[in-house]
């Protein structure tokens, strides 16, 4: 629309007023292209003052772009001429006084007049907007260059749903040249989901709309240009441009991943119908201690429903002694602390729910996991076993007791026979027939030691044995041991002797018993000597304790059995030594 140059004094003041109210530099040109008003921001912007301009070609300010758009030819006239340029801006270059350039946008109207159409521009220095637009340039070259170098395909779109960027990975990820996507749909490579995150509504901001989905990785399905769907995951985030809020995706290929998952799905389903299947009570404990699977059998042997326990502590059911075993230290991993406990029976008590105990045995397994290493604990219910346990260990004792006894009545007989015939008391013998009745005699006095011994054993299991204790002279006593055992030495042609050093030294004890056990280290000492050979007993007070020694030449006790020599009825498989090589 042309407006009239106001034809009163007043109206042509008030337009006046106007042009130096404005916050532009403001002038008006002629059809010649001469300059024939402005306002006081012209004067400031161009470094003239206002009698320099009035008159003067707009060329001086503005030296190309503006004049000739005030040129009309023989086909249009000069309204027609300007209508193209009105109400866009245009961006040309300004020039001041002292020849320096600067970017200017200017927007044009048609003024009419009694000398015909002159021009209103309304000049806008633009210098800021530039050096802004120049900056933003630069960091889109730089996003560009990140975005071309990641490892996932990229795309931005803007709040149309307009693919307006995308970089070398998504035209390989969709099969699409890169013209074929800049400007097309997002739905094209993303039917469902993706677009949908973009729009606002009257209550939430672009941004707002946007801000619930960043940071959250989000699993869509992508269409290539070939028609083929595959899964993808996508990273969204908000980039702030002139145009408003663009969203820029990073869309990952999750192929591979879901392919695995559903392996690892399938291998779940499997590994939870062999636990199904199992007779034993099986739980999965994560390192936090808690039960994150079960089978039936462990809802049988405990009483829980599987409700119940998944998520609880395995504490509920093996109150002390499992979880203990899952806890790693500063200098242990989880696994090297769990390490400690594979492929052994572990016997505790479990509880059941309504607080009764059993006997379990357990079997800990390692299992890999996305949360990290989880435990399989095979539990077996070993009430029978320890029930069978006892009944067997009760007969065993009960056989031992019985045959001990049944065998020291004619031992007992036997022996008091031989010391008979040995002391002449059948008259004498030949020299010949008396050795054989001392070894006959001896051995026989040994087996009555054996089987008292294998009754004191038994005693001291049930807690029945006694001790008489009094004042006994440890000397004295080990002198009587030595000649006790002097004939079962010569037997193997080992010499018996006390050391000189020995001391004379009283102790509360019971006779008996210190002479047994005496006996009994002598007469291991003694078998176990090579022949010709000397064993060696010493006594010595120390710091107010008296140490019996009975030291031997002898191969001594093979490593692997030194931690057994305390156990019942146990012997080396090589016995080329004796089971005590120096004993206190």
């Amino acid at each position: 629309m042309t407006r009239s140059l106001p034809e009163t004094k007043d109206s042509a003041a008030r337009y006046r007023d106007l042009l130096e109210a404005a916050p532009d530099a403001m002038v008006v040109v002629n059809q010649s292209g001469e300059i024939v008003l402005l306002n006081v921001q012209a004067e400031k912007r161009f470094g003239y003052s206002r009698d320099e301009l009035l008159g003067r070609q707009v060329t001086s300010i503005i030296p190309e772009g503006f004049a000739e758009r005030l040129i009309a030819d023989d086909l249009r006239s000069a309204e027609e001429a300007l209508a193209q340029q009105i109400g866009t801006g245009i961006e040309l270059t300004g020039q001041r006084k002292d020849g320096s350039e600067f970017p200017i946008e200017i927007m044009l109207s048609p003024l009419r007049s009694d000398d015909g159409i002159l021009v209103t521009a309304a000049i806008r220095d633009i210098s800021v907007r530039k050096e802004a637009d120049a900056h933003l340039a630069h960091m889109e070259s730089r996003y560009r260059g990140l975005m071309e170098a990641a490892p996932d395909a990229m795309v931005i779109v803007d709040q149309a749903g307009e693919i307006v960027l995308l970089n070398v990975q998504a035209e390989k990820q969709f099969g699409y040249r890169r013209d074929e996507l800049l400007g097309q749909q997002v739905t094209n490579i993303i039917p469902k989901g993706f677009a949908e995150r973009l729009v606002a509504d009257d209550l939430r901001s672009a941004e707002d709309a946007l801000a619930q989905q960043i940071g959250t990785g989000i699993e869509l399905v992508a269409l290539r240009k070939n028609g083929s769907e595959f899964p993808i995951e996508i990273m969204l985030s908000p980039l702030r441009s002139a145009d408003g809020i663009l969203v820029t995706a990073a869309i990952r290929d999750i192929s591979v991943r879901k392919e695995a998952e559903a392996d690892l799905a399938q291998m779940e389903n499997q590994y939870r119908g062999l636990m199904e299947a199992a007779p034993d009570a099986m739980v999965v404990v994560n390192q936090a201690g808690e039960i994150v699977l079960l089978n039936l059998q462990t809802e049988k042997r405990f009483g829980y429903s599987r409700d119940e326990l998944l998520g609880r502590p395995v504490t509920n059911i093996i109150p002390e002694g499992f979880a203990e075993r899952l806890i790693a230290d500063d200098l242990r991993s989880a696994e090297d602390a769990l390490a400690q406990q594979i492929d052994s029976g572990i016997e505790l008590t479990g509880q059941r729910k309504d607080g009764s105990e059993f006997p379990i045995e357990l079997m800990l397994s390692p299992l890999r996991s996305d949360d990290g290493i989880l435990v399989t604990a095979a539990i077996r219910d070993i009430t029978a076993r320890k029930k069978e346990s006892l009944r067997v260990e009760r007969l065993k004792d009960e056989f031992v007791s019985t045959v001990s006894h049944e065998l020291r009545t004619p031992l007992t007989s036997i022996a008091g026979s031989l010391a008979l015939l040995v002391g002449n008391a059948a008259g004498p013998l030949p020299e010949s027939a008396t050795r054989l009745l001392n070894i006959a005699h001896k051995n026989s006095e040994g087996l009555v030691r054996l089987i008292n011994d294998i009754l004191d054993i038994e005693k001291m299991e049930s807690g029945q044995i006694n001790f008489d204790l009094k004042r006994v002279e440890v000397k004295s006593l080990v002198e009587q041991a030595i000649e006790a055992n002097s004939g079962f030495a010569e037997g193997y042609n080992v010499r018996l002797r006390l050391s000189p050093a020995a001391v004379s030294v009283n102790v509360r004890a019971d006779p008996d018993r210190l002479m047994q056990v005496i006996t009994n280290l002598l007469s291991n000492a003694i078998k176990f000597s090579p022949r010709g050979e000397e064993v060696l007993l010493s006594i010595e007070e120390l710091r107010g304790t008296v140490c019996i020694s009975v030291r031997d030449h002898g191969y001594g006790i093979p490593d692997d059995f030194k931690s057994h020599i305390f156990e019942k009825r146990r012997r080396p498989t090589s016995a080329r030594g004796p089971l005590v090589d120096a004993a206190q």
